[in-house]
């Protein structure tokens, strides 16, 4: 249904929106430059034929409501840092936290790197 007719229903049925907000900022965990900068080691070649040579990961922002004790809705953010092996593109370990913080993708990594031994 297009936007405009929905604006004629609105105004048929007298109905108001409330309140309405843009979508935020999207999230980027980029500071600046910080510390060293890595050397290219992967050089786009993301194939491998030996089991958990290269692993890599990525960071995913979910947003989901949640309603608090006093009936008003939240916005609220989970993060997913999964790690996969390029080998067989299979998930090592996963990590769902609240924050996108160091501890939390370093648990992830212990995760998997506990597994592959």
């Amino acid at each position: 249904m297009h936007k405009k007719k929905v604006q004629r229903l609105m105004q048929k049925l007298d109905v108001q929106v409330r309140s309405f907000t843009r979508k935020s900022r999207k999230y980027s965990s980029y500071k600046g430059t910080i510390g060293n900068i890595a050397k290219k080691l992967v050089h786009r070649r993301f194939n491998t034929s030996v089991m958990h040579q290269k692993v890599t990961t990525d960071t995913t922002e979910f947003k989901y409501f949640e309603t608090d004790s006093d009936g008003a809705i939240r916005q609220k953010n989970l993060y997913l840092d999964p790690f996969m092996d390029l080998y067989n593109s299979e998930i090592v370990s996963y990590r769902i936290s609240e924050r996108p913080n160091a501890p939390a993708i370093m648990e992830a990594l212990e995760e998997g790197r506990n597994r592959c031994n």
